[in-house]
């Protein structure tokens, strides 16, 4: 029995499928870890296949991909190197579990599935893995170790079984999405499993974007009596050795590393750019374009797109029309100079009237309304969906969560693209994000130091510039009230009679009701984003596209 024991955490970004590289950076991970002096290397959840794999993990050859690598790890331990504790999927007796294996001595020495699986929010566990049994500890070299999965430490009955059969602390793989203000929830969370069983815990999570979900990592340790050990950076890969010493209270943490984490806006603002980096890494693209209007939505996308992947790699394209105010020119040339991006101006006059008049039998002379606004919008869509075919980039789209709410957003126009970076932003979220990126380049940034979105963007009463003298506030309430309104609706499904009661007109409330209701169509056709708030639309909130009911209150 030892009383020493040096454990690196490895906080990486695998990529889901990719399962020969993930192969690679584990063997990589323990390679340095083994440098440092550790006699174990954790692992987060699923680390060897990606997470979340979804419906892949039902695939046998997919299974059959993932135990051979873990196997593959396993025969490096002969080397009487770092074991391992290794994340992966697990098939036994036809079933499919999410677990850990203990890889040690050349081989795989024991595995332990997870209990509690979660089938709530973004998560549909229940749909691909079986429920393990409640879990003992692995004895690794004389220390029984606790290695409950992501969810297992969510309530106390897995902890509190593993207390009781001997563990000695906890080291907790994860992969615990971001969502604004979480890392108190998960701090809480596990002081309260720590004040339960009086055992230390390491709560190891991975960090990247996997299509709409965004890992912050942000992995702490925390003491028996409930004092930080180590704090880690959020949104960056690193491995760090942890000591670990046994005294007559049992286990210690030795005083490690502790980073500072951002919150608030700097949290939302670097959630936003790593999704969509990894979005457009891992997925093959070379470069991004986006439409640039002039408008506060399309400027800090760009900001953002330019700080995910360089200036380099973006391309901004302005698409005027006869409604396009002089100053949203100005606006958007200054924009694309302060961040040094390549921007064409592209007049679609040509093409909206050669449109219109193609039309113009069919619609019989009928006055002019949303379809002539529609009209502008599709051939902005389909002149940037053009440059993406002929040239390669991806296409950022820009909508925010208030417009993509109430259905203030075009289908094949300008909802075209392959991600959108504020998806899951209301408008009020995207001016505080504009100020607070004028304002601060966070970490790990690309693009220039300073103001990069002009001010009269930020000032200016936001228009999609569709018709003559057009605001948003011509059809839609001030969007301080109407995110209120929204996030009542969205985010807490509160009912009418509540929001009401908030100080909001009834009628009002009932318009914002039933706009959110009859645009369900248009947000299961539109692309991926980050995910930032607890009730994203498609993968939290999930709603009937034909859906009669209406609020009586």
């Amino acid at each position: 029995m030892t009383d020493r024991l040096d454990i690196a955490l490895a906080q990486l970004n695998p990529t889901v499928g990719a399962i020969d590289a993930n192969l690679a950076k584990a063997r990589e991970a323990r390679a340095r870890a083994a440098e440092m002096g550790a006699d174990l290397v954790l692992f987060t959840e699923l680390f060897m296949t990606g997470y979340p794999p979804e419906d892949l993990v039902l695939k046998s050859a997919f299974q059959r991909s993932a135990r051979e690598a873990v196997e593959a790890l396993a025969a490096d331990t002969a080397d009487g190197g770092p074991g391992v504790i290794m994340g992966t999927p697990w098939v036994e007796n036809g079933e499919v579990y999410n677990a850990i294996a203990l890889l040690d001595g050349g081989r795989v020495e024991t595995v332990r599935y997870k209990y509690d699986l979660p089938n709530y929010g973004v998560f549909d566990e229940k749909r691909v893995f079986a429920a393990g049994p409640a879990p003992g500890p692995v004895n690794f070299r004389g220390v029984r170790i606790g290695v409950p999965i992501c969810e297992d430490v969510w309530t106390d009955e897995v902890c509190e079984c593993l207390e009781e059969t001997a563990a000695e602390f906890f080291l907790v793989p994860n992969g615990s999405p971001y969502e604004k203000d979480k890392t108190d929830v998960r701090l809480n969370l596990v002081v309260a499993r720590v004040t339960e069983t009086g055992l230390p815990m390491v709560y190891l999570n991975q960090v990247g974007g996997q299509d709409e979900l965004v890992f912050d990592g942000s992995s702490f340790v925390l003491n028996a009596d409930r004092s930080l050990a180590l704090q880690m950076p959020a949104w960056e890969e690193q491995i760090v050795l942890t000591r670990w010493r046994r005294g007559e209270e049992g286990w210690l943490c030795e005083p490690g590393e502790k980073a500072l984490i951002g919150n608030g806006m700097e949290s939302v603002y670097r959630a936003c750019v790593l999704g969509l980096r990894d979005y457009v890494n891992k997925n093959g693209f070379a470069s991004v374009v986006l439409g640039l209007s002039g408008g506060i939505d399309s400027a800090i996308c760009a900001a953002l797109s330019v700080d995910a992947l360089g200036a380099d790699r973006v391309r901004c394209v302005m698409l005027p029309y006869k409604y396009t105010a002089s100053s949203s020119l100005d606006d958007a040339e200054a924009c694309a100079a302060a961040l040094g991006v390549d921007y064409d101006v592209v007049p679609i006059a040509e093409a909206v009237e050669g449109f219109s008049a193609v039309m113009k039998s069919t619609f019989d002379d009928l006055p002019a309304d949303i379809t002539e606004e529609n009209i502008q919008s599709r051939v902005r869509g389909t002149a940037l969906m053009a440059i993406s075919n002929k040239f390669g980039p991806m296409v950022v789209t820009t909508g925010n969560k208030s417009e993509v709410s109430v259905g203030y957003a075009t289908l094949y126009g300008d909802m075209n693209g392959g991600f959108n970076p504020i998806k899951d932003l209301y408008k009020t979220q995207v001016y505080a994000l504009a100020r607070y990126r004028n304002q601060t380049r966070p970490s790990g940034c690309l693009g220039p130091e300073g103001r990069v979105i002009p001010e009269n963007i930020i000032t200016k009463a936001p228009s999609a510039e569709l018709r003559e003298d057009q605001t948003d506030q011509d059809s839609l309430p001030p969007y301080d009230i109407l995110d209120d309104i929204l996030e009542c609706l969205v985010e807490h499904e509160m009912s009418v009679s509540d929001i009401v009661a908030r100080g909001h007109d009834r009628d009002l409330v009932k318009k914002v009701e039933r706009l959110l209701y009859i645009a369900e169509y248009k947000r299961r056709q539109a692309a991926p984003g980050v995910k930032i708030t607890s009730r994203m639309f498609g993968r939290d909130r999930r709603y009937p596209i034909t859906n009669h009911f209406r609020d009586r209150d």
